[in-house]
């Protein structure tokens, strides 16, 4: 069975770095980055050991940026903000999606990258043109994402079941097998499935929000989209667009404050 992409959900979802609040660290102590390992293209295994991706190579950046080290660790989604609260992670550079109820207890940096909403289905199944079309169908998603989220939020008005699944590749298996009949989740992990298939302080929410605008603008963040998601990033879009201030405009832990950032 092969897949095709099918995508019926517009919803923008714009993929953050959120840090939390913690003690001082020292200047050159290492930091933990949290990241899911089977979201591919931004975090998956490598041959040799470790794994490599779109979000490995910018916790790397950060770092190199902060001349702090960093020590990237894997962990299935649903452990990663239950992580970043417990400490174990300095920040997660895994894609998060900012909602009010996740601000609430994180901070998040400005945007770096749009993701949509897409579902993934088996070649041969029937098209979907409205979402009534799933109705009856079983809808497979990643556990704890913000598609598992919407998925259960909209799971009696459009008719259909959700089955959770510990990672992405399981979800993506789902439909193969059969057992489901798509799986949601978004379009940069989407395509790269099909393409592949037959706490810190307020200061230190500045200094990586900073270190990200710096990013944008010597165009580290282009680089990273054509080496990994194959294609440049549109003019306007997060990966390119300095947000005034720091963090995301619109949540908590958003400060208005006017600067230019120091990149080095």
């Amino acid at each position: 069975m092969t897949l095709e992409l099918r995508a019926v959900l517009r919803l923008v979802a714009v993929a953050l770095v959120p840090v939390m609040l913690a003690g001082p660290a020292l200047a050159q102590s290492p930091l933990t980055a949290g990241l899911d390992a089977t979201f591919a293209p931004h975090a998956m295994p490598k041959l040799g050991g470790g794994v490599e991706g779109f979000n490995v190579d910018m916790a790397n950046e950060i770092g190199r940026r902060l001349h702090r080290p960093v020590n990237v660790v894997a962990q299935e989604f649903s452990g990663l903000i239950p992580g970043l609260q417990s400490k174990r992670f300095d920040f997660l550079a895994a894609p998060v999606t900012v909602t009010a109820e996740r601000a609430k207890s994180m901070l998040f940096t400005e945007g770096y990258l749009n993701t949509d909403y897409q579902f993934v289905i088996a070649k041969d199944a029937p098209d979907i043109t409205k979402l009534e079309d799933l109705k009856g169908k079983v809808i497979a998603v990643n556990r704890g994402s913000i598609y598992d989220t919407w998925a259960r939020d909209n799971l009696a008005k459009y008719g259909f079941q959700v089955e959770s699944y510990n990672t992405t590749p399981d979800a993506v298996q789902a439909v193969l097998a059969g057992r489901t009949f798509a799986n949601l989740a978004g379009n940069t992990a989407t395509a790269w499935a099909v393409k592949r298939t037959p706490g810190l302080k307020l200061s230190y929410l500045i200094q990586v929000d900073e270190v990200i605008e710096c990013m944008k603008m010597d165009g580290f963040f282009k680089q990273l989209s054509e080496k990994w998601l194959g294609v440049p990033p549109e003019p306007g879009s997060p990966a390119v667009t300095v947000v005034p201030g720091y963090g995301t405009p619109g949540f908590e832990g958003y400060l208005p404050d006017p600067h230019t950032p120091k990149c080095r």
